[in-house]
């Protein structure tokens, strides 16, 4: 399926109307791409988006009011080496898991193929049972 475009539309007051026309004029851009821009920002950061003025914006990505946007964690090293190896692992695992459904499939068909009588172990004690038994000696 191929990347489809969707509309979105709704209303804005005429004085935030006229705020991102001179956005749009500044960036020499459609008003369209000011809100194709903002969407792709929202989308590629998860929804944690902040609008701000251009000169509060130090302020906020040094964290001015005590938090820092977008958030962050730090990961210790251990811990990814940790999730590394276990991915690896269980990319090991699937292809473990693959080649052993691929056997079982084999041996699947070769005893569809096989036109051979099974005999199971049982049922030849239960015919040895029925038969009187001799010794030699």
């Amino acid at each position: 399926m191929g990347n489809k475009n969707k509309t979105i539309s709704f209303r804005v007051n005429e004085d935030a109307f006229e705020t991102l026309r001179e956005i749009a004029e500044e960036r020499d851009i459609s008003l369209s791409a000011v809100f194709r821009d903002y969407v792709d920002t929202l989308v590629a950061h998860d929804g944690q988006v902040q609008v701000v003025p251009e000169h509060e914006l130090e302020q906020v990505r040094n964290g001015g009011d005590g938090e820092r946007f977008p958030p962050t964690v730090e990961v210790p090293k251990s811990f990814i080496r940790e999730h590394e190896r276990l991915e690896l692992e269980a990319d090991h695992l699937r292809e473990q898991l693959e080649e052993h459904k691929q056997y079982v499939n084999h041996l699947r068909e070769q005893l569809e193929t096989e036109d051979e009588e099974v005999i199971h172990l049982e049922d030849l004690d239960a015919e040895e049972a029925d038969e009187p038994s001799f010794r030699l000696g």
